[in-house]
């Protein structure tokens, strides 16, 4: 007979992220080995809201398949998926022309769950133990030049000069607005975080005279980035506007980036406004704040940089996942070399 689980009767913290946690089921919450789950994820694994609900949503999707509504409800029967069911959930992905690495996720949050419910003696076998997911395809991540970084870092200051030369002073707002998207695009750039690291930067982690900022990454591990001039500068300008705009945003747990209401800018909008001033560099709309991480990483390694320098700045747990941008810069010698030299 299985023992109680430990997380019977613990209320697991609610899942609060912008257009993710309304879009679970919430029979999904209730199940309360879904939720034992939950609690375990935060408080063993140290995961961050958006790991969990990433978890969720792919337990969902299961769910979905293997018991539609309104056939189950919660408590789902977990012990009765065997393999082939679990390895028919993977292949409809597959069909569906899913990327490998989409299929891959699914196995592993799904293994994890079911490897947490063996642990806690609920189940006896895991239907996802021993499955192998697509191989993946090994893509050399894309970046931006040097120039075309600079060019994108000085769109907004430059399309509020323009703006104000043709058709006279702007708002406060929105000379605010531009500032701000300089100054957060600036941080990007010069620290190489992720932008859901940089959206969630309050005033006590950034020490502009000791030009670094401490950041909460993955796992909720904390790390010190590098703070270039360029972008302490912006930083000063950005923050000197808002406390004009708002006051109460110079205590030391008010964000550092503010949307035009004076709340905290989400990551969502920094990826919208960073679409806009793409445009307005000439660049590819397609591009995201992650190209940047790419770059700074790149552009580092280029001008040679320690690699176990670039992973501690980037947060990497492994030396693996950095040592990718440095066939970046082997591609991109080939490439110079393909060019330039008479007998290539």
């Amino acid at each position: 007979m299985p023992k109680p689980s430990r997380y019977v009767g613990v209320e697991p913290p609610p899942i609060q992220i912008e257009g993710v946690a309304d879009t679970l089921p919430p029979e999904l919450l209730a199940d309360p080995w879904v939720t034992q789950f939950v609690q375990h994820l935060t408080a063993e694994r140290n995961a961050s809201a958006h790991t969990v609900a990433g978890y969720l949503q792919d337990l969902a999707q299961f769910v979905a398949m293997a018991w539609p509504p309104p056939q189950v409800r919660p408590p789902y029967p977990w012990r009765a998926p065997d393999r082939a069911v679990a390895r028919a959930f993977l292949v409809q992905f597959a069909k569906a022309g899913a990327a490998p690495a989409t299929t891959r996720r699914k196995l592993s949050s799904l293994r994890a769950f079911y490897k947490f419910l063996e642990r806690e003696e609920l189940l006896a076998i895991n239907p996802f133990g021993g499955l192998r997911g697509p191989r993946l395809v090994r893509r050399l991540p894309q970046i931006l030049t040097v120039t075309q970084v600079q060019t994108l870092l000085e769109a907004p200051v430059r399309v509020l000069a323009e703006g104000e030369r043709a058709g006279g002073r702007a708002e406060p707002v929105a000379v605010y607005a531009a500032v701000r998207d300089a100054a957060f695009l600036e941080v990007l750039y010069s620290t190489g975080a992720r932008v859901s690291e940089v959206a969630g930067l309050t005033r006590r982690q950034v020490d502009l005279l000791g030009a670094a900022v401490r950041v909460r990454g993955k796992g909720k591990k904390e790390r010190l980035c590098a703070l270039g001039r360029p972008s302490i500068l912006a930083l000063e300008k950005a923050l000197e506007l808002s406390e004009l705009l708002w006051p109460e945003s110079q205590r030391d747990a008010s964000a550092i980036f503010l949307n035009l209401q004076g709340g905290a800018l989400t990551v969502r909008s920094m990826e919208r406004n960073m679409k806009k001033w793409l445009v307005a560099a000439g660049l590819p709309a397609a591009l995201t704040p992650h190209k940047l991480r790419h770059s700074f990483a790149t552009h580092l390694l280029d001008a040679g940089a320690d690699l176990r320098s670039v992973q501690e700045l980037l947060g990497h747990a492994s030396l693996t996942t950095t040592q990718i941008y440095t066939q970046v810069s082997v591609e991109r010698l080939k490439e110079i070399y393909r060019h330039a030299h008479p007998r290539a």
